[in-house]
């Protein structure tokens, strides 16, 4: 059984709603991804229409080619009437569901409101609950928001670096050690 098939559908907070990502979710992200200081500390430059579109549809299908990876992606969305767009959170799980890799991104008109952290903690608790046993993120240095995000998440910063970001991680007891 495959990790997603087990998580809720969608994932609910007290304010906003992760839904599985779609294609057509590509209308609805542009504008949230379209600021160039979202890029500062990951890098990339803000998608076009068609760049998110083929993106999508590209991370829809669920797993890497190979099939080593399973991706899970949700659009974040404010949980009242309107139901906008805010952000995405993410990850991507290997060894049969033990372990995921997460991010996350909100967009610029959304900074500044705990929904990152709101977010990142509903999906990690949603991938716990799931059976995922070691969750690991990587954080630019200088990225202070993005670090309260991690924290918020329970995971801690390791001396391990990769491409200029430092390896937070959290492990359940029985994969400590």
């Amino acid at each position: 059984m495959s990790l997603v098939d087990r998580l809720p559908d969608p994932i609910e907070t007290d304010r906003l709603v992760l839904t599985p990502l779609s294609a057509s979710d590509a209308e609805d992200m542009v504008d949230t991804l379209s600021s160039p200081d979202l890029y500062v500390y990951i890098g990339g430059q803000p998608p076009t229409l068609d760049d998110l579109r083929s993106r999508y549809a590209v991370l829809t299908t669920g797993h890497s080619p190979d099939n080593s990876e399973e991706w899970l992606n949700w659009i974040v969305r404010l949980g009242n009437a309107d139901r906008r767009a805010i952000g995405t959170v993410q990850a991507t799980v290997t060894e049969d569901g033990r372990r995921a890799e997460v991010a996350w991104v909100i967009g610029a008109d959304g900074q500044g409101h705990g929904y990152g952290s709101e977010a990142a903690v509903a999906m990690v608790q949603s991938l716990v609950e799931a059976g995922v046993g070691h969750v690991t993120a990587h954080v630019h240095p200088e990225h202070v928001a993005s670090a309260g995000v991690a924290r918020a998440c329970h995971l801690f910063p390791t001396a391990e670096f990769h491409e200029g970001e430092r390896l937070w991680e959290w492990r359940s007891d029985s994969q400590k050690g």
